[in-house]
């Protein structure tokens, strides 16, 4: 059975060096990610079966190649991983006549030239996948913009206590639908509106989503003894390395979630899957 991951991490945002909306703790995030599937056995670290993009060469085109990769040839049995730390965002939907609807987007390096990557963009590359199939989409990103009206007063903050959101506004031509009807709901990226569950078991997925917060809220990275990382992925990371590959993924969430109160951050980990595959051990 193959076991491959694709693992993206995006500090430094278009233009290369100081000038984008950059961050600091993704490239550790993928570090940590890659240490603990390699250090579980669950996914070996090696250039035939794990893939890491990260800053400049985490493009749209990039990401969206290893997602085709990731996916190619995978069969009953198989364990695939993509875990992506950076920016999010949302967007209207203006595909259709009328605008009923805003979707969560992940930003590539180069979102702003190149374009965010949408649910859409995910389904197209998913839609193929084979019957049994374990896919795994770890996503530790903003899902709403709701925290940047409190970046100005966190960057008075001393360095060690600053927090950063990982969200990024939308374009003007989307963005501008979002300003004028705030009432548009808000619609997850591979995922339905959630309820007010951590866990939201959904019919027929294909595949395990892992969100760092429910939609409406904002995922941060903050300095940990020391090093900047995502409250999220350091939580789940550290959690994973002290239940082992044996937990199911149920009582990962809770472990998680767990954690991220303790450190006293306010944003809630989201699971969601079917019934069988939430109850399964974790990446099996």
């Amino acid at each position: 059975m193959a076991k491959k991951a694709l693992l993206v991490g995006i500090n430094d945002y278009s233009p290369v060096g100081a000038g984008g909306p950059d961050l600091r703790g993704c490239v550790n995030d993928v570090k940590d990610v890659a240490h603990s599937l390699n250090a579980l056995g669950i996914v070996p670290a090696a250039p035939r079966t794990m893939r890491i993009l990260t800053d400049h060469r985490a493009t749209k085109a990039a990401i969206m190649d290893g997602l085709k990769w990731l996916v190619t040839g995978a069969k009953k049995g198989d364990t695939l991983i993509f875990h992506y730390s950076g920016h999010g965002s949302q967007v209207a939907d203006v595909s259709g006549d009328e605008i009923d609807r805003k979707d969560e987007t992940i930003c590539p390096h180069d979102y702003a030239s190149a374009g965010m990557i949408m649910d859409d963009d995910f389904r197209v590359v998913f839609k193929g996948l084979a019957a049994e199939v374990n896919l795994d989409v770890i996503l530790d990103s903003c899902h709403s913009g709701s925290g940047t009206r409190e970046l100005d007063a966190l960057a008075a903050a001393p360095e060690e206590q600053q927090v950063t959101y990982r969200y990024i506004e939308p374009p003007l031509d989307y963005g501008f639908f979002l300003d004028s009807d705030p009432t548009i709901p808000l619609k997850g990226i591979l995922k339905p509106q959630p309820g007010e569950k951590e866990v939201v078991l959904v019919a027929g997925l294909n595949h395990v989503l892992w969100a760092g917060c429910r939609d409406y809220q904002t995922s941060a990275e903050a300095s940990i003894a020391g090093v900047y990382r995502g409250i999220f992925t350091y939580c789940f990371c550290k959690a994973l390395r002290r239940a082992g590959v044996a937990v199911t993924r149920k009582k990962l969430d809770a472990l998680v979630s767990a954690d991220i109160r303790r450190m006293g951050y306010s944003q809630v980990p989201q699971l969601e899957g079917t019934r069988g595959s939430i109850a399964e051990k974790v990446f099996a």
